[in-house]
Protein backbone atom coordinates (compact mmCIF):
# COMPACT_ATOMS: atom_id res chain seq x y z
CA UNK A 1 0.00 0.00 0.00
CA UNK A 2 1.49 3.34 -1.00
CA UNK A 3 1.05 6.41 1.17
CA UNK A 4 -0.45 8.31 -1.78
CA UNK A 5 -3.42 5.90 -1.66
CA UNK A 6 -4.32 6.90 1.90
CA UNK A 7 -7.38 9.16 2.25
CA UNK A 8 -5.34 12.37 2.60
CA UNK A 9 -4.25 15.03 0.10
CA UNK A 10 -0.47 15.24 -0.30
CA UNK A 11 1.15 18.27 -1.96
CA UNK A 12 4.51 18.34 -3.69
CA UNK A 13 6.24 19.06 -0.43
CA UNK A 14 4.81 15.81 1.00
CA UNK A 15 6.09 13.55 -1.74
CA UNK A 16 9.50 13.12 -0.14
CA UNK A 17 7.94 12.58 3.26
CA UNK A 18 5.65 9.70 2.21
CA UNK A 19 8.27 6.90 2.12
CA UNK A 20 9.63 8.03 5.50
CA UNK A 21 6.17 7.94 7.07
CA UNK A 22 5.53 4.45 5.65
CA UNK A 23 8.85 3.23 7.00
CA UNK A 24 8.00 4.74 10.39
CA UNK A 25 4.62 2.99 10.48
CA UNK A 26 6.26 -0.32 9.60
CA UNK A 27 8.68 0.11 12.52
CA UNK A 28 5.88 0.38 15.06
CA UNK A 29 5.35 -2.54 17.45
CA UNK A 30 1.62 -1.97 17.05
CA UNK A 31 -0.37 -3.04 14.01
CA UNK A 32 -2.08 -0.10 12.28
CA UNK A 33 -5.04 -0.71 9.96
CA UNK A 34 -7.27 1.81 8.19
CA UNK A 35 -10.73 0.94 6.82
CA UNK A 36 -13.11 2.97 4.66
CA UNK A 37 -16.80 3.51 5.42
CA UNK A 38 -17.65 0.13 3.78
CA UNK A 39 -15.27 -1.66 6.18
CA UNK A 40 -12.76 -2.29 3.39
CA UNK A 41 -9.10 -2.23 4.29
CA UNK A 42 -7.16 0.75 2.94
CA UNK A 43 -3.85 0.24 4.71
CA UNK A 44 -2.06 -2.21 7.02
CA UNK A 45 1.51 -1.84 8.30
CA UNK A 46 4.10 -4.63 8.53
CA UNK A 47 3.38 -5.42 12.21
CA UNK A 48 -0.05 -6.76 11.19
CA UNK A 49 1.71 -9.80 9.67
CA UNK A 50 3.76 -10.21 12.86
CA UNK A 51 0.57 -10.59 14.89
CA UNK A 52 -1.21 -12.80 12.32
CA UNK A 53 1.51 -14.93 10.79
CA UNK A 54 -0.73 -17.02 8.50
CA UNK A 55 -2.30 -13.98 6.81
CA UNK A 56 -1.23 -12.83 3.30
CA UNK A 57 1.32 -10.04 3.18
CA UNK A 58 -0.03 -6.65 4.23
CA UNK A 59 0.58 -5.23 0.73
CA UNK A 60 -1.96 -7.69 -0.71
CA UNK A 61 -4.72 -7.13 1.84
CA UNK A 62 -6.18 -3.69 0.85
CA UNK A 63 -9.65 -3.99 -0.63
CA UNK A 64 -10.70 -6.85 1.61
CA UNK A 65 -13.54 -6.25 4.06
CA UNK A 66 -13.14 -6.58 7.81
CA UNK A 67 -15.49 -9.58 7.60
CA UNK A 68 -13.13 -11.28 5.13
CA UNK A 69 -10.08 -10.55 7.27
CA UNK A 70 -11.72 -12.12 10.33
CA UNK A 71 -12.57 -15.25 8.35
CA UNK A 72 -8.99 -15.42 7.02
CA UNK A 73 -7.80 -15.43 10.65
CA UNK A 74 -10.13 -18.33 11.39
CA UNK A 75 -9.18 -20.33 8.26
CA UNK A 76 -5.49 -19.79 8.99
CA UNK A 77 -5.90 -21.21 12.50
CA UNK A 78 -4.99 -17.90 14.13
CA UNK A 79 -8.07 -17.23 16.27
CA UNK A 80 -9.24 -19.34 19.22
CA UNK A 81 -12.99 -19.50 18.65
CA UNK A 82 -15.40 -19.48 21.58
CA UNK A 83 -18.75 -20.44 20.04
CA UNK A 84 -20.13 -20.36 16.50
CA UNK A 85 -18.19 -18.70 13.67
CA UNK A 86 -21.01 -16.36 12.63
CA UNK A 87 -21.60 -15.19 16.20
CA UNK A 88 -17.88 -14.58 16.60
CA UNK A 89 -17.64 -12.58 13.35
CA UNK A 90 -20.71 -10.51 14.27
CA UNK A 91 -19.29 -9.72 17.71
CA UNK A 92 -15.99 -8.59 16.18
CA UNK A 93 -17.68 -6.39 13.57
CA UNK A 94 -19.86 -4.79 16.26
CA UNK A 95 -16.80 -2.92 17.50
CA UNK A 96 -16.98 -0.92 14.22
CA UNK A 97 -20.66 -0.92 13.35
CA UNK A 98 -22.02 -0.02 16.79
CA UNK A 99 -19.26 2.50 17.48
CA UNK A 100 -18.31 0.40 20.51
CA UNK A 101 -14.94 2.01 21.10
CA UNK A 102 -14.05 0.07 24.23
CA UNK A 103 -10.88 -2.02 23.71
CA UNK A 104 -11.56 -5.65 22.78
CA UNK A 105 -9.37 -8.67 23.46
CA UNK A 106 -9.15 -11.61 21.05
CA UNK A 107 -7.38 -14.85 21.92
CA UNK A 108 -5.11 -16.55 19.41
CA UNK A 109 -4.59 -20.29 19.16
CA UNK A 110 -0.92 -20.00 20.21
CA UNK A 111 -1.94 -18.48 23.55
CA UNK A 112 -1.35 -14.84 22.69
CA UNK A 113 -3.91 -12.15 23.47
CA UNK A 114 -4.33 -9.24 21.05
CA UNK A 115 -6.06 -6.01 22.09
CA UNK A 116 -7.98 -4.06 19.42
CA UNK A 117 -8.71 -0.34 19.81
CA UNK A 118 -10.93 1.27 17.15
CA UNK A 119 -11.90 4.87 16.34
CA UNK A 120 -13.95 6.57 13.59
CA UNK A 121 -12.16 8.68 10.95
CA UNK A 122 -13.43 12.00 9.63
CA UNK A 123 -14.39 10.29 6.36
CA UNK A 124 -16.64 7.76 8.14
CA UNK A 125 -14.18 4.88 8.13
CA UNK A 126 -12.20 3.37 11.00
CA UNK A 127 -8.66 3.23 12.31
CA UNK A 128 -7.86 0.11 14.34
CA UNK A 129 -4.74 -0.46 16.45
CA UNK A 130 -3.73 -4.03 17.29
CA UNK A 131 -1.25 -4.76 20.09
CA UNK A 132 0.06 -7.86 21.84
CA UNK A 133 -1.42 -7.65 25.39
CA UNK A 134 -0.44 -11.19 26.44
CA UNK A 135 2.04 -10.21 29.17
CA UNK A 136 -0.20 -7.49 30.62
CA UNK A 137 -3.20 -9.82 30.78
CA UNK A 138 -1.19 -12.62 32.40
CA UNK A 139 0.10 -10.20 35.04
CA UNK A 140 -3.46 -9.04 35.68
CA UNK A 141 -4.70 -12.62 36.05
CA UNK A 142 -1.94 -13.40 38.56
CA UNK A 143 -2.82 -10.27 40.54
CA UNK A 144 -6.50 -11.24 40.54
CA UNK A 145 -5.62 -14.74 41.76
CA UNK A 146 -3.40 -13.31 44.49
CA UNK A 147 -6.01 -10.95 45.92
CA UNK A 148 -8.70 -13.65 45.71
CA UNK A 149 -6.51 -15.82 47.95
CA UNK A 150 -6.13 -13.03 50.52
CA UNK A 151 -8.16 -12.96 53.71
CA UNK A 152 -8.58 -9.19 53.22
CA UNK A 153 -10.87 -7.33 50.83
CA UNK A 154 -8.88 -5.49 48.13
CA UNK A 155 -9.73 -2.79 45.59
CA UNK A 156 -7.69 -0.70 43.16
CA UNK A 157 -8.74 2.67 41.67
CA UNK A 158 -7.39 4.58 38.66
CA UNK A 159 -6.33 8.24 38.58
CA UNK A 160 -9.97 9.25 37.96
CA UNK A 161 -11.05 7.32 41.07
CA UNK A 162 -12.82 4.58 39.10
CA UNK A 163 -12.66 0.97 40.30
CA UNK A 164 -10.34 -1.09 38.09
CA UNK A 165 -9.96 -4.29 40.14
CA UNK A 166 -11.36 -5.84 43.31
CA UNK A 167 -11.85 -9.26 44.80
CA UNK A 168 -15.14 -10.99 45.63
CA UNK A 169 -14.90 -10.10 49.35
CA UNK A 170 -14.80 -6.40 48.51
CA UNK A 171 -17.80 -6.69 46.18
CA UNK A 172 -19.84 -8.56 48.79
CA UNK A 173 -19.10 -5.92 51.45
CA UNK A 174 -20.66 -3.36 49.12
CA UNK A 175 -23.72 -5.40 48.25
CA UNK A 176 -22.65 -6.95 44.93
CA UNK A 177 -22.43 -10.65 44.21
CA UNK A 178 -19.60 -10.39 41.67
CA UNK A 179 -16.57 -8.13 41.48
CA UNK A 180 -17.32 -7.49 37.78
CA UNK A 181 -20.52 -5.67 38.76
CA UNK A 182 -18.52 -2.89 40.42
CA UNK A 183 -15.81 -2.33 37.79
CA UNK A 184 -15.76 1.22 36.40
CA UNK A 185 -17.83 2.73 39.21
CA UNK A 186 -16.63 5.96 40.81
CA UNK A 187 -15.63 5.69 44.50
CA UNK A 188 -18.03 8.41 45.66
CA UNK A 189 -20.93 6.78 43.81
CA UNK A 190 -20.07 3.34 45.23
CA UNK A 191 -19.94 4.59 48.86
CA UNK A 192 -23.23 6.45 48.41
CA UNK A 193 -24.90 3.29 47.08
CA UNK A 194 -23.48 1.22 49.96
CA UNK A 195 -24.88 3.61 52.57
CA UNK A 196 -28.28 3.96 50.89
CA UNK A 197 -28.68 0.17 50.73
CA UNK A 198 -28.03 -0.06 54.47
CA UNK A 199 -24.86 -2.18 54.28
CA UNK A 200 -22.99 0.10 56.71
CA UNK A 201 -23.94 0.86 60.32
CA UNK A 202 -23.77 4.63 60.88
CA UNK A 203 -24.20 6.56 64.13
CA UNK A 204 -25.28 10.09 63.26
CA UNK A 205 -25.72 11.90 59.96
CA UNK A 206 -25.13 9.76 56.86
CA UNK A 207 -23.91 12.71 54.77
CA UNK A 208 -21.22 13.55 57.33
CA UNK A 209 -20.13 9.90 57.44
CA UNK A 210 -19.88 9.74 53.64
CA UNK A 211 -17.86 12.97 53.58
CA UNK A 212 -15.44 11.62 56.19
CA UNK A 213 -15.13 8.32 54.30
CA UNK A 214 -14.31 10.17 51.07
CA UNK A 215 -11.78 12.35 52.92
CA UNK A 216 -10.01 9.25 54.25
CA UNK A 217 -10.03 7.67 50.77
CA UNK A 218 -8.45 10.71 49.16
CA UNK A 219 -5.75 11.19 51.80
CA UNK A 220 -2.19 10.13 50.86
CA UNK A 221 -2.46 7.52 53.62
CA UNK A 222 -5.63 7.13 55.66
CA UNK A 223 -7.25 4.67 58.07
CA UNK A 224 -10.82 4.28 59.29
CA UNK A 225 -12.80 1.64 61.15
CA UNK A 226 -16.10 0.76 59.44
CA UNK A 227 -18.86 -1.29 61.05
CA UNK A 228 -21.14 -3.21 58.70
CA UNK A 229 -24.85 -3.80 59.21
CA UNK A 230 -24.06 -7.45 59.95
CA UNK A 231 -22.07 -6.38 63.02
CA UNK A 232 -18.69 -7.16 61.45
CA UNK A 233 -16.03 -4.46 61.85
CA UNK A 234 -13.27 -3.66 59.34
CA UNK A 235 -10.11 -1.58 59.54
CA UNK A 236 -9.97 0.29 56.22
CA UNK A 237 -6.57 1.41 54.98
CA UNK A 238 -6.21 3.75 52.00
CA UNK A 239 -2.98 4.51 50.14
CA UNK A 240 -2.10 6.50 47.02
CA UNK A 241 -0.40 4.37 44.35
CA UNK A 242 2.53 5.39 42.16
CA UNK A 243 0.36 5.57 39.02
CA UNK A 244 -1.90 8.25 40.50
CA UNK A 245 -4.61 5.84 41.62
CA UNK A 246 -5.40 4.37 45.03
CA UNK A 247 -5.44 1.03 46.81
CA UNK A 248 -8.00 0.07 49.46
CA UNK A 249 -7.67 -2.80 51.95
CA UNK A 250 -10.40 -3.97 54.37
CA UNK A 251 -9.12 -6.09 57.30
CA UNK A 252 -11.63 -7.89 59.51
CA UNK A 253 -11.17 -6.65 63.12
CA UNK A 254 -14.50 -7.96 64.44
CA UNK A 255 -12.92 -10.15 67.10
CA UNK A 256 -10.75 -7.29 68.33
CA UNK A 257 -13.78 -5.00 68.64
CA UNK A 258 -15.68 -7.69 70.53
CA UNK A 259 -12.79 -8.03 72.97
CA UNK A 260 -12.82 -4.26 73.50
CA UNK A 261 -16.58 -4.36 74.18
CA UNK A 262 -16.15 -7.21 76.65
CA UNK A 263 -13.44 -5.28 78.50
CA UNK A 264 -15.81 -2.36 79.03
CA UNK A 265 -18.14 -4.70 80.90
CA UNK A 266 -15.33 -5.91 83.18
CA UNK A 267 -15.66 -3.06 85.69
CA UNK A 268 -14.90 -5.14 88.79
CA UNK A 269 -11.72 -6.58 87.31
CA UNK A 270 -10.67 -3.22 85.92
CA UNK A 271 -11.07 -1.55 89.35
CA UNK A 272 -9.01 -4.31 90.98
CA UNK A 273 -6.28 -3.82 88.40
CA UNK A 274 -6.31 -0.05 88.90
CA UNK A 275 -6.06 -0.48 92.69
CA UNK A 276 -3.18 -2.88 92.27
CA UNK A 277 -1.33 -0.45 90.00
CA UNK A 278 -2.03 2.42 92.41
CA UNK A 279 -0.45 0.40 95.25
CA UNK A 280 2.58 -0.30 93.11
CA UNK A 281 2.79 3.38 92.21
CA UNK A 282 2.78 4.32 95.90
CA UNK A 283 5.64 1.91 96.51
CA UNK A 284 7.58 3.40 93.60
CA UNK A 285 6.92 6.96 94.81
CA UNK A 286 9.04 6.17 97.86
CA UNK A 287 11.99 5.71 95.52
CA UNK A 288 11.42 8.99 93.59
CA UNK A 289 14.80 10.38 94.65
CA UNK A 290 16.69 7.59 92.89
CA UNK A 291 18.41 8.07 89.57
CA UNK A 292 16.77 7.38 86.19
CA UNK A 293 18.73 4.16 85.89
CA UNK A 294 17.21 2.87 89.12
CA UNK A 295 13.71 3.81 87.96
CA UNK A 296 14.27 1.90 84.71
CA UNK A 297 15.19 -1.14 86.78
CA UNK A 298 11.97 -0.71 88.77
CA UNK A 299 10.03 -0.60 85.52
CA UNK A 300 11.45 -3.96 84.48
CA UNK A 301 10.74 -5.38 87.95
CA UNK A 302 7.18 -4.09 87.89
CA UNK A 303 6.53 -5.58 84.45
CA UNK A 304 7.51 -9.02 85.76
CA UNK A 305 5.54 -8.53 88.95
CA UNK A 306 2.41 -7.73 86.99
CA UNK A 307 2.67 -11.02 85.12
CA UNK A 308 1.96 -12.94 88.35
CA UNK A 309 -1.65 -11.75 88.76
CA UNK A 310 -2.05 -11.96 85.00
CA UNK A 311 -1.12 -15.64 85.04
CA UNK A 312 -3.46 -16.19 87.99
CA UNK A 313 -6.39 -14.56 86.19
CA UNK A 314 -5.80 -16.44 82.95
CA UNK A 315 -5.14 -19.71 84.85
CA UNK A 316 -8.36 -19.35 86.82
CA UNK A 317 -10.24 -18.67 83.57
CA UNK A 318 -8.88 -21.90 82.10
CA UNK A 319 -9.77 -23.76 85.34
CA UNK A 320 -13.31 -22.36 85.24
CA UNK A 321 -13.71 -23.52 81.66
CA UNK A 322 -12.46 -27.01 82.56
CA UNK A 323 -15.00 -27.49 85.41
CA UNK A 324 -18.10 -26.89 83.35
CA UNK A 325 -20.38 -29.34 85.28
CA UNK A 326 -20.33 -27.08 88.35
CA UNK A 327 -21.79 -24.13 86.53
CA UNK A 328 -24.50 -23.35 84.04
CA UNK A 329 -23.38 -22.71 80.50
CA UNK A 330 -24.28 -19.01 80.81
CA UNK A 331 -22.18 -18.70 83.95
CA UNK A 332 -19.22 -20.43 82.35
CA UNK A 333 -19.33 -18.17 79.31
CA UNK A 334 -19.84 -14.99 81.35
CA UNK A 335 -17.30 -15.56 84.15
CA UNK A 336 -14.54 -17.12 82.09
CA UNK A 337 -14.97 -14.44 79.43
CA UNK A 338 -14.77 -11.57 81.95
CA UNK A 339 -11.73 -12.98 83.73
CA UNK A 340 -9.95 -13.77 80.49
CA UNK A 341 -10.63 -10.33 79.07
CA UNK A 342 -9.44 -8.73 82.30
CA UNK A 343 -6.21 -10.68 81.96
CA UNK A 344 -5.76 -9.41 78.43
CA UNK A 345 -6.33 -5.86 79.65
CA UNK A 346 -3.65 -6.33 82.29
CA UNK A 347 -1.31 -7.65 79.61
CA UNK A 348 -1.92 -4.43 77.65
CA UNK A 349 -0.74 -2.46 80.67
CA UNK A 350 2.37 -4.62 80.83
CA UNK A 351 3.08 -3.85 77.20
CA UNK A 352 2.76 -0.14 77.99
CA UNK A 353 5.37 -0.51 80.73
CA UNK A 354 7.63 -2.44 78.38
CA UNK A 355 7.26 0.34 75.79
CA UNK A 356 8.51 2.84 78.36
CA UNK A 357 11.42 0.54 79.10
CA UNK A 358 12.28 0.32 75.40
CA UNK A 359 12.11 4.10 75.06
CA UNK A 360 14.39 4.57 78.08
CA UNK A 361 16.86 2.07 76.60
CA UNK A 362 16.69 3.64 73.12
CA UNK A 363 15.35 0.42 71.55
CA UNK A 364 11.89 1.59 70.44
CA UNK A 365 11.73 1.33 66.61
CA UNK A 366 10.10 4.17 64.62
CA UNK A 367 9.07 4.03 60.95
CA UNK A 368 8.07 7.58 60.03
CA UNK A 369 5.78 8.27 57.08
CA UNK A 370 3.31 11.07 56.16
CA UNK A 371 0.20 10.48 58.30
CA UNK A 372 -3.00 12.58 57.92
CA UNK A 373 -3.85 13.78 61.42
CA UNK A 374 -7.58 13.83 60.63
CA UNK A 375 -7.77 10.04 60.26
CA UNK A 376 -5.96 9.50 63.58
CA UNK A 377 -8.25 11.91 65.45
CA UNK A 378 -11.35 10.30 63.95
CA UNK A 379 -10.06 6.86 64.96
CA UNK A 380 -9.65 7.99 68.59
CA UNK A 381 -12.99 9.80 68.45
CA UNK A 382 -14.76 6.62 67.31
CA UNK A 383 -13.01 4.51 69.95
CA UNK A 384 -13.89 6.70 72.96
CA UNK A 385 -17.21 8.19 71.87
CA UNK A 386 -19.20 5.52 73.74
CA UNK A 387 -17.20 6.01 76.96
CA UNK A 388 -17.75 9.77 76.76
CA UNK A 389 -21.46 9.19 76.18
CA UNK A 390 -21.73 7.10 79.35
CA UNK A 391 -20.62 10.19 81.31
CA UNK A 392 -22.84 12.55 79.25
CA UNK A 393 -19.70 14.33 78.02
CA UNK A 394 -20.04 16.62 75.01
CA UNK A 395 -17.41 15.13 72.72
CA UNK A 396 -16.43 17.19 69.65
CA UNK A 397 -13.89 16.89 66.86
CA UNK A 398 -13.18 20.02 64.87
CA UNK A 399 -12.49 19.86 61.09
CA UNK A 400 -8.78 19.41 60.34
CA UNK A 401 -7.05 21.37 57.55
CA UNK A 402 -5.94 19.27 54.59
CA UNK A 403 -2.27 20.17 55.17
CA UNK A 404 -2.29 18.80 58.74
CA UNK A 405 -0.08 15.82 57.84
CA UNK A 406 2.52 14.70 60.38
CA UNK A 407 5.78 12.90 59.63
CA UNK A 408 5.41 10.12 62.19
CA UNK A 409 5.19 6.43 62.91
CA UNK A 410 1.46 5.79 62.37
CA UNK A 411 1.11 3.20 65.17
CA UNK A 412 3.03 5.38 67.64
CA UNK A 413 0.93 8.44 66.71
CA UNK A 414 -2.29 6.49 67.28
CA UNK A 415 -0.95 5.36 70.68
CA UNK A 416 -0.16 8.94 71.70
CA UNK A 417 -3.53 10.37 70.64
CA UNK A 418 -5.51 7.51 72.20
CA UNK A 419 -3.67 7.96 75.52
CA UNK A 420 -4.45 11.69 75.57
CA UNK A 421 -8.12 11.17 74.66
CA UNK A 422 -8.50 8.38 77.24
CA UNK A 423 -6.96 10.73 79.83
CA UNK A 424 -9.47 13.45 78.96
CA UNK A 425 -12.48 11.09 79.16
CA UNK A 426 -11.25 9.66 82.47
CA UNK A 427 -10.73 12.99 84.26
CA UNK A 428 -13.63 15.03 82.87
CA UNK A 429 -16.70 15.46 85.09
CA UNK A 430 -20.06 14.00 84.08
CA UNK A 431 -21.67 16.45 81.69
CA UNK A 432 -18.32 18.03 80.80
CA UNK A 433 -16.81 18.84 77.41
CA UNK A 434 -13.89 17.48 75.36
CA UNK A 435 -12.66 18.82 72.04
CA UNK A 436 -10.17 17.41 69.51
CA UNK A 437 -8.50 19.66 66.94
CA UNK A 438 -5.35 20.04 64.85
CA UNK A 439 -3.55 22.76 62.89
CA UNK A 440 -0.39 23.25 60.86
CA UNK A 441 1.98 26.03 61.88
CA UNK A 442 4.94 26.27 59.53
CA UNK A 443 6.98 23.06 59.71
CA UNK A 444 5.08 21.57 62.66
CA UNK A 445 1.62 20.05 63.22
CA UNK A 446 -0.13 20.64 66.54
CA UNK A 447 -2.77 18.21 67.83
CA UNK A 448 -4.84 19.58 70.74
CA UNK A 449 -6.99 17.52 73.14
CA UNK A 450 -8.73 19.81 75.64
CA UNK A 451 -11.30 19.24 78.42
CA UNK A 452 -13.02 21.34 81.07
CA UNK A 453 -12.19 18.92 83.88
CA UNK A 454 -10.78 19.89 87.32
CA UNK A 455 -7.36 20.78 85.92
CA UNK A 456 -3.88 20.47 87.43
CA UNK A 457 -1.82 22.94 89.41
CA UNK A 458 0.88 24.64 87.34
CA UNK A 459 3.51 23.40 89.78
CA UNK A 460 2.48 19.80 89.07
CA UNK A 461 2.59 19.97 85.25
CA UNK A 462 6.28 19.12 85.03
CA UNK A 463 5.92 16.28 87.54
CA UNK A 464 3.03 14.38 85.93
CA UNK A 465 5.01 13.67 82.75
CA UNK A 466 7.40 11.53 84.81
CA UNK A 467 6.58 7.80 85.14
CA UNK A 468 4.38 6.85 88.12
CA UNK A 469 3.74 10.48 89.10
CA UNK A 470 0.20 11.69 89.93
CA UNK A 471 -1.36 15.08 90.44
CA UNK A 472 -4.78 16.11 91.67
CA UNK A 473 -7.07 15.53 88.72
CA UNK A 474 -9.47 13.21 90.51
CA UNK A 475 -13.14 13.61 89.71
CA UNK A 476 -13.99 11.49 92.77
CA UNK A 477 -15.67 8.84 90.63
CA UNK A 478 -12.77 6.78 89.34
CA UNK A 479 -9.57 5.17 90.72
CA UNK A 480 -6.18 6.71 90.08
CA UNK A 481 -4.29 5.30 87.16
CA UNK A 482 -0.71 4.11 87.10
CA UNK A 483 0.70 7.38 85.82
CA UNK A 484 2.14 5.87 82.63
CA UNK A 485 0.08 7.47 79.83
CA UNK A 486 1.52 11.01 79.78
CA UNK A 487 5.16 9.88 80.23
CA UNK A 488 4.78 7.48 77.30
CA UNK A 489 3.26 10.21 75.10
CA UNK A 490 6.04 12.66 76.06
CA UNK A 491 8.77 10.10 75.32
CA UNK A 492 7.30 9.09 71.93
CA UNK A 493 6.79 12.74 70.93
CA UNK A 494 10.42 13.59 71.72
CA UNK A 495 11.61 10.53 69.77
CA UNK A 496 9.82 12.05 66.74
CA UNK A 497 11.62 15.37 67.29
CA UNK A 498 8.43 16.88 68.75
CA UNK A 499 7.10 17.75 72.18
CA UNK A 500 4.17 17.35 74.57
CA UNK A 501 2.93 20.70 75.90
CA UNK A 502 0.51 20.78 78.88
CA UNK A 503 -1.68 23.77 79.75
CA UNK A 504 -3.81 23.76 82.90
CA UNK A 505 -4.74 25.36 86.18
CA UNK A 506 -7.03 24.16 89.00
CA UNK A 507 -10.65 24.56 87.96
CA UNK A 508 -9.76 25.71 84.44
CA UNK A 509 -9.62 22.41 82.57
CA UNK A 510 -6.68 20.64 80.98
CA UNK A 511 -5.19 20.83 77.47
CA UNK A 512 -2.55 18.52 75.99
CA UNK A 513 -0.84 19.75 72.80
CA UNK A 514 1.10 17.17 70.80
CA UNK A 515 3.59 18.93 68.51
CA UNK A 516 5.19 16.89 65.71
CA UNK A 517 7.19 17.63 62.53
CA UNK A 518 4.98 18.29 59.51
CA UNK A 519 5.30 16.20 56.35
Amino acid sequence: MRLAQLPVELGDADADVAPVVLDALDCLRVAVTIFDSDERLIYANAHYNYLFRSMPRAEGLPGRTYDELIRLEIVGGETALDGEIEDYVAARRAQFRNSDYAPRDIRLCDGRIVEIKARRTAEGGWIALWSDATHARHVLVRLEDAIDLSADAFAFWDSRDRLTLCNADFAQLHGEGRSEDLLGINFEEMIGNTVRRGHVRIDGDAANWIARRIETHRSPAGTLTVEMASGAAYLVRERATRDGGRATVYTDVTDRRRVESALKKSQIEAEAQATYLADLTARLDAASSEADAAKTTLLRTMSHELKTPLNAILGFADLLRSTAPRFSMDQIVEYSGLIHMAGRNLLRLINQILDLTKVAAGHFPLHSNPVPVASVLHDAFDQYRAAAGEKSITFRIRPCPADAIAMADEAALMTMVRNLVENAVTFTHNGGEISLSAERAGDVVRIRIADNGPGVAIADLARIVQPFEQAGRSTHNHPYGAGLGLPLVKSLAEMHGGALILQSAPGEGFAAILQLPAA
